[in-house]
């Protein structure tokens, strides 16, 4: 079981994001947000975003850094993604 943080590639409010996901289990997504101070509205069904001057921290807190393509797969492999179509209420 692991928390993975890909590389901040999302411009928004004049910051890059990136995406914290747990790859098993959203108890330990969310106990490891508020250890490290991320707000639960930043919390997007199967995701946070998090601003890039958090990284650091993030892994240092015991994230591990990957890039999108593979935060993508383990979030598919673990069960936990939730889909576009999903976010759409389809």
């Amino acid at each position: 079981m692991a928390v993975l943080v890909d590389t901040p590639l999302w411009p928004a409010h004049g910051r890059l994001w990136a995406h914290l996901v747990s790859d098993a289990d959203l108890d330990e997504l969310h106990a490891f947000a508020a250890r490290h101070g991320i707000p639960a509205r930043a919390f997007d069904r199967d995701h946070y975003d998090v601003p890039a001057d958090a990284i650091d921290d993030l892994v240092a807190g015991g994230a591990e850094r990957v890039d999108a393509h593979e935060l993508t797969r383990r979030l598919i492999a673990s069960g936990l993604r939730v889909t576009a179509r999903e976010r759409r209420g389809r």
